[in-house]
C-alpha cells in the first residue's frame, strides 16, 4: 500500500472574499500535496469554508439574504479562486454540510456525557469581529482584542464549557515531548508560554443568535464557531461513522494556518482530541502574515490584495512563485507590485528563462537539436562542481520540502540555475565548438540539459504550467515528472521565451 499524507488548510471564514493571505496558505499546501503525490504518497488535501456565527448572520441581514444564501454566495468565491490558482485539493468541507453537523453533534454529546462539556455562566470579554473570548489576564488591562486591536465587550450569558483546564498538564507534557509538533520554533515558544500561564475552560456555546449548529440536547444553545470549525479536520474524513476512511487518514500529517490562529489549533484542538482519545496531528505549522507595502491589509485602507486580479495582471505562475519564494515560510512578508516584478524578472526571466533559451539554442546549433551522449566527465572545476550540484540539489530540496521549508527548497533550485548560467560563461561552449572539442562540448550540453531536466521536476510543485512547458521544450514527456526518470534519444523543441520580462 502507498504511504498516506493528510494535509489541511484552515477553513476560511466566508464573511469576505479570498485575499492574498488565504492564497498564501492554499499555495503552500498545494505545493506540499503535489510533492507528496510525486513521491508516490496517497494524498488527502483538505480545504473548505467556515460558515457559522454571529458575523455571518449579521452580514447576511445587511444584504437582505438568509444566512444560507449568504454563505452559498461567498463560499463560491473561494471555490472560484482556488480553481483559478490551480489548487489541487481533494476535498472541500463546508461547516453547513450535513456530514459536518452530524460529527459536531456527536462529539458535543459524547464530551458532555463524559463530563468534559458542562453548563455554566460565562462572564468576560468578547471580540465580535474575531468571535473570540478573552480573560482579563490575556487583555493585560487593555480593552482591545489582542488579535485585531478592536474594542472588546463585556458579556455574561449561560453557556456550555469545554474543560480545557483539565488537559493543561497533559498537553504541556505532550508539546515538550514532541518538539516538532508546533512549527516554527517561535510559534512553539508562544504556545508553551500560553499554556504555562494557565488554561481556562473554554466557552463552546452561545444563546444570543441562532445561525449555527444546535446543541443536540439543549436547542436554545448553538455551538461556538471555533469549536465547530476545528472539528472539520475529522468530520471530512468520516469520523465517527466511516471507520475505514478515518483510520486511513488520521492523524493529519500537517495542519497549515496563519499565525493568528495557532493558539486554537495548538491548544484547544489537541485538548479536544485528547478528550476524544484520538491521536494528535503530527505538525501544526503557523506561517507569517503578509503586509502590503509595509501596512497591514484592511478594507478601510483599500489595500487588500485580490489574488485573482493579481494572477490576471502578472500571470498565475508569477504569483505562485513570488509568494513561495519571497520570504521563509513561517516569517512575515511584505507584498508590493515592484517586489513581485523584480523577483519575476530576476529569477524567472533572467535566470531560468535565459538558461532554457541559451541551452536549447546551443543544442540545436551544435548538435542539430539532439541531446548528445556524454563521455566520462572531467574531475576538474567547474564540471565536478556542476555534477555534484546536480546530484545534491534534489536531496536538499527533498529535505526542505519534507520540513515545510518552501522558500529554502526553491533557493536550492535557484542555486543550481545560477551555477548553470555561470557554467556557460566559464566553459564557453562557442569556443569549444570553434576549437573542434566536440566531446567536451557534448559533456557541457549534457550537464546543462540534465540540470534543466531536474529543474523542470523541482518547480512543478510551485509552477505546474511552466514545468510542463519547460519539459515540452526539453523534448521530455510532460507527464512523467520524476527526478529519477532518464530518457534517451531526446530532441529538444525550443519554443517562445517562457518568461517574457515584465515592464516596471
Amino acid at each position: 500500500m502507498k504511504p498516506k499524507y493528510y494535509i489541511t488548510t484552515p477553513i476560511y471564514y466566508v464573511n469576505d472574499a479570498p485575499h492574498i493571505g488565504h492564497t498564501y496558505t492554499e499555495i503552500a499546501a498545494d505545493a506540499l500535496a503535489r510533492w507528496k503525490r510525486m513521491q508516490g504518497y496517497d494524498v488527502m488535501f483538505l480545504t473548505g469554508t467556515d460558515e457559522h456565527g454571529m458575523k455571518i448572520a449579521s452580514s447576511a441581514a445587511d444584504f437582505s439574504r438568509t444566512p444560507q444564501e449568504h454563505v452559498d454566495i461567498n463560499c463560491q468565491k473561494f471555490i472560484d479562486a482556488w480553481e483559478r490558482m490551480e489548487i489541487s485539493y481533494d476535498d472541500f468541507i463546508r461547516t453547513t454540510q450535513k456530514r459536518h453537523k452530524n460529527t459536531i453533534q456527536y462529539i458535543f454529546s459524547r464530551l458532555h456525557e463524559k463530563g468534559d462539556i458542562y453548563k455554566g455562566t460565562y462572564s468576560g470579554w468578547y471580540c465580535k469581529p474575531c468571535e473570540s473570548y478573552w480573560t482579563d489576564f490575556q487583555l493585560q488591562d487593555k480593552k482591545t482584542c489582542p488579535d485585531c486591536a478592536r474594542q472588546v465587550e463585556k458579556i455574561e450569558e449561560e453557556a456550555y464549557f469545554f474543560a480545557l483546564s483539565k488537559y493543561q498538564d497533559k498537553l504541556l507534557k505532550y508539546i515538550n515531548a514532541n518538539p516538532d509538533l508546533i512549527r516554527p520554533q517561535s510559534r512553539r515558544n508562544e504556545v508553551i508560554k500560553f499554556v504555562e500561564s494557565g488554561l481556562k475552560d473554554f466557552n463552546v456555546s452561545r444563546t444570543n443568535f441562532t445561525w449555527g449548529i444546535q446543541v443536540p440536547f439543549d436547542t436554545k444553545h448553538v455551538i461556538y464557531v471555533w469549536f465547530d470549525a476545528l472539528i472539520n479536520y475529522i468530520s471530512a474524513i468520516g469520523y465517527p461513522d466511516d471507520k475505514d476512511k478515518f483510520g486511513k487518514w488520521w492523524p493529519a500529517d500537517a495542519h497549515l494556518m496563519g499565525k493568528e490562529i495557532v493558539r486554537f489549533h495548538a491548544v484547544i484542538w489537541p485538548a479536544i482530541l485528547m478528550a476524544l482519545d484520538l491521536p494528535l496531528p503530527k505538525i501544526i505549522f503557523g506561517h507569517g502574515w503578509w503586509t502590503v507595502e509595509g501596512q497591514k491589509m484592511s478594507k478601510s485602507k483599500g489595500n487588500v490584495v485580490d489574488p485573482m486580479k493579481l494572477a490576471d495582471e502578472f500571470g498565475l505562475d508569477a504569483v505562485r512563485y513570488f509568494l513561495m519564494r519571497e520570504v521563509p515560510f513561517g516569517a512575515d512578508g511584505d507584498f508590493s507590485r515592484s517586489s513581485l516584478i523584480s523577483r519575476y524578472n530576476s529569477d524567472l526571466a533572467n535566470d531560468l528563462g535565459n538558461l532554457v533559451s541559451r541551452t536549447l539554442t546551443m543544442i540545436d546549433k551544435y548538435f542539430g537539436g539532439k541531446v548528445p551522449e556524454a563521455s566520462k566527465m572531467t574531475d576538474s572545476n567547474p564540471d565536478a562542481i556542476f555534477s555534484e550540484l546536480i546530484i545534491e540539489t534534489p536531496k536538499k530540496y527533498s529535505e526542505a520540502m519534507d520540513n515545510i521549508l518552501l522558500s529554502e527548497a526553491l533557493s536550492f533550485v535557484w542555486g543550481l540555475i545560477s551555477f548553470a548560467n555561470s557554467y556557460i560563461e566559464q566553459k564557453a561552449p562557442w569556443a569549444l565548438a570553434k576549437r573542434g572539442k566536440t566531446q567536451e562540448l557534448a559533456n557541457v550540453m549534457v550537464n546543462l540539459f540534465e540540470a534543466l531536466r531536474l529543474v523542470s521536476v523541482l518547480i512543478c510543485q510551485f509552477m505546474p504550467a511552466p514545468s510542463k512547458e519547460m519539459r515540452g521544450q526539453l523534448g521530455l514527456n510532460k507527464e512523467a515528472v520524476n527526478c529519477d526518470i532518464l530518457e534517451k534519444d531526446i530532441t529538444v523543441k525550443k519554443g517562445s521565451p517562457m518568461f517574457p520580462r515584465l515592464a516596471k
